[in-house]
């Protein structure tokens, strides 16, 4: 700039649509109200306990061994075979390490990743409401837009008739995320059949969100859209060793489906983030060798609801049923007729817990006054918190 002008030029930033609409996310809200009054947080979904010292001397192991330096960019071979071993031993298919599994920085990379290599401008992405709050975001990014299926309350199943009226041909993408996220509510079989049903003889591409996989409870089977040939042909699954192993903070997950779909979600993947760091992908799959690490999961966190809805029990939130994550919500009908977000806010200042209101995932902000409580804690925790919330 020539010092001597007597003109100041300034830059003008325009912000524009999609990006204008998005504020901090309802768990950054949240986390941060409650560190401001020193609430317990049972807000944001992450545990407050260490993962098993195992996990961190095999990744010790691999940074003192010279594993320091970038891997392929599809991810170590030795996570991606172990991740192809897993899922065949889950689910029955046999995935392609070399073409057909990618490690990426974390599930929300993940799907961003996938939305960004499929979704184009004007195309239609179907979403299931309460929807995660990555979704519609990564869709709006990449100009697309969310069309909105109601799950039904309070069971949270989908209508599959109401999906099938909102298909056109414009429709490229369809989500669906189970174990679900809020609500614990699960696909089951027949579900499966209708969205392959919906989707047959289209170019719909589905992304199935499924890294609470092995956090189901009561007996129930997994599912995923692996085990059934006709949807896993048109599927992009994602997966998270955060949610498996207690790492949340290591943002580590993956994605695998046909090989000409993950040949065009690497296009995009190569330069938004390229690879995840060496070391604790190596660490992750010697940890992984034991499969009880995550065999064991859904008794781990079936034990934690079930302390946690005990400890609830005498309070007067009406708990929903959770058949899966490590997520309860609840409605507060019998407490408060504030909207939910206020309620929560209320209830963090208050009473000293915090906790996540459910119409935050809702685009119009459908508030059924439910809240959605985060039960991956250690009992001390879950204890104290209801010792609170009986008093409410």
């Amino acid at each position: 700039m020539n010092s001597s002008s007597n003109q100041t030029h300034k830059f003008k930033f325009i912000s524009r649509p999609p990006l204008n609409t998005m504020g901090l996310t309802i768990f950054t809200v949240m986390s941060k109200l409650a560190a401001d009054c020193g609430a317990i947080n049972l807000s944001q979904g992450f545990p407050d306990f260490q993962a098993e010292p195992a996990l961190f001397e095999s990744t010790l192991r691999a940074m003192q061994a010279g594993h320091n330096q970038y891997p392929p960019m599809a991810g170590t071979p030795e996570l991606r075979l172990a991740i192809a071993d897993k899922v065949e031993t889950l689910y029955g298919v046999r995935y392609d390490a070399e073409h057909e599994i990618t490690v990426t920085a974390g599930a929300t990379q993940a799907i961003f990743t996938a939305i960004a290599a499929f979704v184009r401008s004007g195309d239609e992405v179907i979403v299931f409401e309460p929807v995660y709050d990555s979704y519609v975001p990564a869709i709006e990014t990449v100009g697309g837009q969310a069309v909105y299926a109601q799950l039904n309350f309070p069971g949270y199943k989908p209508d599959w008739n109401r999906v099938q009226a909102l298909i056109t041909p414009r429709t490229r993408m369809i989500i669906i995320n189970s174990p679900h996220n809020p609500t614990g509510s699960l696909l089951a079989d027949d579900d499966l059949s209708a969205l392959a049903e919906l989707t047959r003889d289209t170019d719909i591409v589905v992304l199935s969100d499924e890294v609470y996989e092995h956090i189901i409870f009561d007996g129930e089977r997994r599912r995923s859209v692996a085990s059934h040939p006709e949807l896993a042909a048109r599927s992009l699954i994602v997966s998270s060793f955060g949610k498996t192993y207690h790492i949340t903070g290591w943002k580590i997950g993956y994605v695998f489906g046909a090989p000409e779909l993950i040949s065009e979600f690497r296009k995009v993947h190569q330069f938004n983030v390229f690879t995840v760091n060496t070391p604790c992908q190596l660490g992750i799959a010697d940890y992984m060798s034991v499969a009880s690490r995550h065999l064991g999961l859904a008794e781990f966190y079936q034990k934690k609801r079930d302390y946690f809805r005990a400890q609830l029990h005498a309070s007067r939130f009406e708990l929903l049923p959770c058949r899966g994550t490590y997520f309860q919500v609840a409605r507060y009908d019998a407490i408060s007729d504030l909207p939910d977000r206020e309620f929560a806010k209320w209830l963090t200042r208050e009473r000293g817990v915090a906790v996540i209101p459910v119409s935050a995932f809702y685009q119009n902000g459908r508030d059924d006054h439910v809240v959605r409580f985060c039960f991956a804690k250690q009992e001390t925790t879950l204890a104290a918190a209801g010792e609170q919330l009986r008093r409410v």
